[in-house]
């Protein structure tokens, strides 16, 4: 059976670009039903922390994905040293001063990159290699030539920048009587300007983009999207129907530009999708997580919340803000406003208030229709009285439909509101 593997290492956190190549192995691997297992690369004692590998295992898991078999390299120390003394006893390593080296046996190295296709490696930048360290811990090259001859790994798929260690690695899997595996070297993915990923241009953890509000199918669709497609111009797609046509030769060979434009697309596309009951969940779950969601909200009020705002946000961390309105009634008018609010239309407003306080049945077609009777007996234009009234409901000069956010936040609010608003004006135009 074809075994793939993801050998993080839990020096800091999962970032995009790992978590991408963690899903083309995993996909790869459950697309030809094979094994996928998990190497965490912890050798480096120091930088190693718990902390790291928790959110590691958390995000794979967060974005939908599963291992058969995990591994930990700080518990193989005895295998490495016992295969690099196995080189020195043959003459191809020595060792001085506690560390052990590898003697490069070099011929050009020639591999057919699953992707890239055939790389010819003429040079090598050393005629020798530190394969244990004097602390006895192994090097990188080293560690990962040994576990992935033993664990059978059938095709090595990582990033691109690997490339330069790929014909070390060769030479060392030839000089301890090892198969090569297969190479896809993954292109990396390019910053909007064409360079490698920076935090300032979504080189973020996963953990940081769960937290932003971003949903776990939204980001796995989106990373694959940096180089591969389903093809048929099909954009939205679960990672279970990516692993039915997932094949890692179809990955294209050029660096993909992260654009978080289109991550929000993609994120937003999904929010619009859901059901509102399981967008509530989310909403309610991750407002808790924020300390943003006062005690005793009702669930058919959230619901309300969430349906109100499920075709116009782009993650869940815009409600932080949008919908602050919906929940807290301490919030001043925006500073974009003072346009809408620089005419008095406190007698206007009186007459509305006076039309939907006599309203029973407060829905959104009722609400409509005496809105609309208000205007018609003042002889207004639809704008002079919606502007304001949005301002007074929710602070700001945009926002979702009016009528439906009269209807969420019921009659009493609306006309708190509005009667606030004719005190603003009362006031000379104050927040206080």
């Amino acid at each position: 059976m074809s075994r793939i593997r993801f050998a993080p290492s839990p020096t800091g956190y999962l970032h995009i670009g790992g978590a991408r190549t963690c899903m083309f192995n995993w996909l790869y691997a459950r697309h030809i039903g094979g094994e996928f297992i998990l190497r965490v690369e912890d050798t480096d004692q120091e930088r190693s922390k718990k902390e790291y590998l928790d959110e590691i295992l958390e995000s794979i898991e967060w974005l939908g994905m599963n291992w058969d078999e995990i591994h930990y390299q700080s518990k193989r120390f005895d295998i490495y040293r016992e295969y690099a003394q196995r080189l020195v006893k043959e003459g191809k390593a020595y060792e001085k001063e506690g560390a052990i080296f590898f003697k490069y046996d070099f011929q050009s190295v020639e591999i057919d990159d699953v992707i890239r296709g055939k790389i010819v490696f003429n040079e090598l930048p050393k005629s020798e290699d530190v394969i244990i360290k004097s602390d006895k811990s192994p090097t990188y090259n080293f560690s990962c030539c040994v576990d992935d001859a033993l664990m059978k790994i059938s095709c090595v798929i990582r990033g691109e920048d690997h490339i330069s260690n790929t014909p070390k690695q060769i030479l060392m899997y030839k000089g301890l009587g090892f198969d090569v595996p297969k190479f896809a070297h993954v292109p990396l993915i390019l910053s909007p300007g064409g360079g490698r990923l920076s935090k300032r241009f979504g080189a973020t953890s996963i953990r940081e983009y769960k937290e932003m509000g971003y949903l776990s199918k939204a980001i796995a669709n989106y990373l694959l999207l940096l180089g591969w497609s389903p093809g048929d111009n099909k954009e939205i797609f679960s990672l279970d129907e990516a692993k039915d046509i997932f094949e890692i030769s179809k990955v294209n060979k050029t660096g993909a530009v992260f654009s978080i434009d289109k991550l929000n697309w993609v994120n937003a596309e999904y929010i619009k999708r859901m059901k509102v009951e399981e967008l509530t969940d989310l909403v309610e779950s991750f407002l808790k997580t924020k300390d943003f969601l006062p005690q005793g909200v009702e669930r058919s009020y959230l619901e309300k919340v969430a349906s109100l705002f499920q075709g116009r946000i782009f993650k869940l961390s815009d409600l932080v803000d949008w919908a602050r309105f919906c929940f807290y009634d301490d919030f001043g008018y925006c500073e974009d406003t003072k346009t809408i609010l620089e005419k008095d239309f406190s007698k206007e407003i009186e007459a509305l208030i006076k039309k939907l306080s006599v309203i029973n049945d407060f829905n959104i077609e009722v609400i409509e229709k005496e809105f609309r009777a208000t205007i018609e007996e003042l002889g207004l234009k639809m704008k002079n009285l919606v502007h304001p009234t949005r301002v007074a409901l929710t602070g700001k000069r945009i926002g979702p439909g009016l009528f439906e956010t009269m209807e969420v936040l019921g009659k009493d609010k609306v006309c708190q509101r509005l009667n606030k608003l004719i005190d603003y004006w009362k006031q000379g135009g104050s927040n206080a």
